[in-house]
């Protein structure tokens, strides 16, 4: 598929990460349509709760009705969180909370699944064929302290591959992306010095990936035709 005059929905697109998803697609050709619950103020942008079902449903019709198609849905939204399993430095509540375990595979892994199977029934019914980028994350493959988070990015790379098998037959393919420590803003709060020079000595490639190096990877899931069922590791080798 060639990027230029492309519809492209973006979950969570009003994010900075998202942002720069958006600028690098627009850059490339496409018009990009934004789902997120944050406010921001572009033309293309819809304010949806994407754990709300019926909200996202009115919100793909909204875009259909003005747009016609949409011919690729990036799974964007999530939220980072850190919770031990077992909290030895707090004995009153030691344990972690099923409440944010919820919350957070919520956030996570129950908006993909929502938008997801919106947007492929459209998809289906006009007969459409295009692709599903699924963003997990190298958490994937467990990080202690993020049962939650490590859980529904898993759970996206599982989605990933059974969709991969249901929808090839409509031509739809589905398309995990798993970032690795990348160097942001955000990273740079997250982690202190120790941390970054553990993960630079445990990486094969010395450095921590930049923005860049994950819009590129969007961009090739969505050119790369025969591309279905896959993750792509965007990490510097660290989880080989």
């Amino acid at each position: 598929m060639n990027v230029k005059g492309l519809i492209v929905l973006v979950t969570g697109g009003a994010g900075n990460f998202g942002q720069a998803i958006v600028k690098s697609l627009e850059s490339s050709g496409a018009s990009v349509v934004i789902m997120d619950l944050h406010e921001l103020n572009k033309e293309n942008y819809y304010k949806v709760d994407l754990c709300n079902e019926q909200q996202v449903e009115e919100t793909v019709n909204s875009i259909l009705i003005k747009y016609n198609r949409i011919d690729v849905l990036i799974n964007n939204a999530g939220a980072i969180y850190s919770e031990p399993l077992i909290n030895i430095m707090n004995p009153k509540q030691m344990r972690h909370s099923y409440d944010s375990f919820k919350k957070y595979v919520q956030i996570n892994l129950d908006t993909a699944f929502i938008t997801s199977s919106i947007v492929i029934e459209k998809m289906v019914r006009k007969r459409i064929k295009g692709v599903i980028i699924n963003m997990s994350s190298i958490s994937a493959v467990g990080n202690a302290g993020q049962s939650a988070y490590s859980a529904a990015k898993a759970g996206l790379i599982a989605l990933t591959k059974t969709w991969s098998k249901e929808l090839g037959s409509f031509g739809i393919r589905s398309v995990a992306i798993a970032p690795g420590f990348i160097d942001t803003e955000s990273t740079s709060f997250a982690l202190n010095d120790g941390i970054k020079k553990h993960l630079l000595k445990n990486t094969p490639l010395k450095k921590l990936g930049k923005v860049d190096d994950i819009t590129k990877s969007i961009l090739f899931a969505i050119e790369n035709d025969f591309l279905n069922g896959t993750v792509i590791d965007v990490d510097g080798g660290l989880t080989i």
